[in-house]
């Protein structure tokens, strides 16, 4: 299978340009992005740094999303993570909840540096497991001024506890570390990473639903590109270790800044915003600006490509109110 446009899972538009740039994170790891721009651009812009899914790269979701925004006037950066896509990193195929939240601030630092960006109107924007990272930079680092997350997944949460916490015990959580722990030996002997596997193909036919969400969209035409993981082979096996012994989101409830979570209420993985905006306005001051926006009838990956359920009017009036 080949990706549906030149690389890309989405078409460009005539108003609309693309280019490929470069900039480090604070571990000195280069990462790569498409920054998108509206032909019209002049003078100093917001701009918006995207980022996501999990296990996707720039030229799928992230980067429809920065399309669309570019079109609507802002300057638009989808990047790859660490380690991942055109990013570097030695290691290939490797996750970090430190790692990927510093890769948010990283974008920001590059952005906030451009002669077409005014600094002080920088934000972001997570997708499915990186909205959790988004979320957690956002909580770091006070330059990002309003956050979009967008079908979210806490990864070290169900990296710990499993999908609806099930596995939230500590013989669980043992015996995933006996395994992965014997990977690490395994692949070290070995010297190279065993892969995980991307989603299942062929799909079972008593798959749950969200497998088969998962597959009609990285495995077909709708979304598969040569460089995703999800629609290739996955993570390395033992990628999850970090995820599942560090927890994100410790501090959500001292983000002063603005926050828009969005997740169709009919997608697998609603918990995990509505429970973490729950924590993030526990108890904290910073409420009047904090949004969770449920779309009524939407499964988890409606967010990723489906323009006529993506709330990109309510997205664009949520950082036009905040940037500036």
């Amino acid at each position: 299978m080949h990706s549906k446009y030149n690389g890309y899972s989405f078409p460009m538009r005539n108003t609309v340009t693309r280019e490929k740039v470069h900039f480090h994170n604070r571990y000195g790891i280069e990462l790569a992005g498409d920054l998108y721009l509206p032909k019209d651009t002049a003078g100093k812009r917001a701009a918006i740094a995207i980022s996501g899914p999990f296990g996707a790269v720039k030229e799928q979701c992230a980067g429809l999303y920065a399309e669309e925004l570019a079109s609507r006037g802002f300057v638009a950066l989808a990047f790859d993570p660490s380690f991942i896509g055109e990013s570097g990193g030695t290691v290939r195929n490797v996750a970090s909840p430190d790692i990927n939240t510093e890769d948010f601030s990283a974008a920001v630092d590059y952005l906030s540096v451009r002669d077409d960006v005014d600094p002080e109107q920088i934000g972001i924007l997570g997708i499915c497991g990186f909205g959790g990272m988004a979320l957690n930079a956002a909580a770091m680092d006070t330059r990002i001024k309003a956050t979009v997350t967008s079908t979210m997944y806490d990864m070290t949460r169900i990296s710990a506890k499993g999908y609806f916490d099930a596995d939230d015990n500590a013989d669980a959580r043992y015996q995933m570390k006996q395994a992965l722990n014997a990977q690490r030996t395994a692949d070290y002997k070995n010297g190279s990473y065993a892969r995980a596997g991307g989603v299942v193909d062929p799909l079972p036919e008593d798959a749950p639903f969200f497998v088969k969400d998962y597959y009609d969209y990285y495995k077909t035409e709708r979304g598969y590109t040569e460089r995703s993981l999800n629609s290739n082979d996955g993570w390395n096996v033992t990628s999850s270790l970090s995820l599942l012994n560090m927890a994100i989101l410790r501090y959500s409830n001292e983000i002063r800044s603005a926050v828009l979570m969005i997740h169709g209420d009919k997608a697998h993985s609603c918990y995990f915003s509505r429970d973490a905006y729950a924590d993030m306005i526990r108890d904290n001051p910073y409420t009047d600006n904090k949004e969770l926006l449920i779309i009524p009838g939407a499964v988890h990956t409606d967010l990723y490509d489906q323009k006529d359920i993506i709330p990109f009017d309510k997205i664009e009036q949520f950082f036009r109110t905040y940037l500036k």
